[in-house]
């Protein structure tokens, strides 16, 4: 079976139909006059037709050889064409970052894009949203470069702190508890708890249902599953349960119905910047990460509160 021609070949061609002289061609491309002629006969024989006249005096291309040079350029140019947007396109994937964040992850997203915003080098963010399975399934699949979130994480998981973030509880404003100021986690000792997806690793779970109490008793669980911030602050204005949220949702998610409460012995949450250990990062990763080293910084409630206002405001 006959090779078909090469893209050198045919740009050899379209030289030497420019310069009508073997030795001036083989010149500008750099290569020995035979060997020059060895590929133009290649690609006469790959194509079988003859291409070139040849004497001792001069060189023209035959009949074939004038029909067929403009579509050799639209081959060579529609490489060229096709080389260049390859080379665009990985330049633009080795400067972009994608990450994804649950939406009461954006305060520290918001931290995060102001520190990239002071006119430090760094790459391009693009932002994807997820809810609290995707953002460990995404990333570990490599859909997304990284994902701002909050611990815990599995195992395989490097992180780079951010912040730390009071925690609330979300419940309905009918309840007789919501007309308090504060709670304990007694008070809320016989209340259920949104369910969660069976697809939520057990260890997050566990950690943002308060499962087991300081007590040690086990929370009671509602069939109502969600995933999402919404679903679940929608759920709890229904009266279907309560759910512990981070001090983020405060300010993305006010809803009629619902009361957003202190509980006073509630451990904070951490949010983070994840990405998988066992992937090597890109260059426009590495770059976020010394970014972001050398400013991250755990916020006070207080600058989060403000941090939060000022990304609503800002959209």
């Amino acid at each position: 079976m006959t090779a078909d021609p090469s893209t050198h070949q045919l740009r050899l061609l379209l030289v030497l139909a420019e310069e009508l002289h073997f030795g001036r061609a083989a010149q500008r491309a750099f290569i020995s006059q035979p060997a020059f002629s060895r590929q133009i006969r290649g690609l006469e024989e790959q194509l079988g037709v003859a291409l070139v006249e040849r004497s001792t005096r001069r060189v023209e291309l035959t009949p074939a050889g004038k029909a067929l040079l403009p579509r050799m350029r639209a081959v060579v140019d529609a490489v060229d064409d096709l080389r260049g947007a390859a080379e665009g396109a990985a330049h633009a994937h080795a400067s972009r970052v994608v990450l994804g964040s649950y939406i009461s992850a954006l305060p520290a997203l918001r931290i995060l894009l102001d520190q990239l915003r002071k006119g430090l080098p760094g790459p391009d963010v693009e932002w994807r949203a997820v809810d609290n399975v995707e953002q460990v399934s995404v990333l570990m699949d490599g859909q997304i470069d990284g994902v701002i979130c909050y611990e815990p994480l599995p195992e395989g998981v490097r992180t780079l702190r951010l912040g730390t973030e009071q925690r609330f509880v979300c419940m309905p404003e009918t309840h007789p508890l919501a007309e308090r100021d504060t709670l304990t986690l007694a008070d809320l000792a016989d209340l259920p708890v949104i369910g969660y997806s069976p697809h939520v690793r057990p260890e997050f779970r566990d950690f943002w249902a308060v499962d087991p109490r300081p007590d040690g008793s086990r929370v009671r669980y509602t069939d109502h599953e969600a995933t999402t911030l919404e679903s679940y602050v929608a759920l709890a204005s229904l009266g279907h349960g309560i759910r512990f949220i981070p001090e983020g949702c405060l300010h993305l998610m006010p809803r009629p119905g619902v009361r957003f409460l202190t509980v006073t012995d509630l451990p904070p949450c951490t949010a983070v910047l994840a990405w998988p250990a066992a992937r090597p990062v890109t260059p426009a990763f590495t770059s976020l990460l010394r970014l972001l080293r050398a400013h991250a910084r755990t916020t006070d409630p207080e600058t989060l509160r403000a941090t939060g206002r000022r990304w609503w405001n800002a959209a």
